[in-house]
């Protein structure tokens, strides 16, 4: 059996937040390419970034398969 993740969070403000999150990193990614082209954080800020939108799209994913679960039912 596969495993699923399960979010046990408020998808809208969850997704608020992590929004908000992947645009302060995004600013940060900005300013530092513009500042420090070849610098090591660079790539750390990159991963973070990516990460986040991962997270975003999972919870994203879920909340639109369990309303089609819900109008499937009826």
């Amino acid at each position: 059996m596969r495993a699923q993740r399960v979010w046990k969070v408020n998808g809208a403000a969850s997704i608020g937040q992590l929004q908000s999150r992947l645009d302060d990193l995004n600013k940060r990614l900005s300013q530092l390419e513009n500042q420090h082209p070849s610098s090591w954080r660079l790539e750390e800020l990159r991963s973070s970034a990516l990460n986040l939108s991962r997270e975003i799209d999972d919870i994203r994913c879920a909340e639109a398969t369990a309303a089609l679960s819900e109008l499937l039912r009826k």
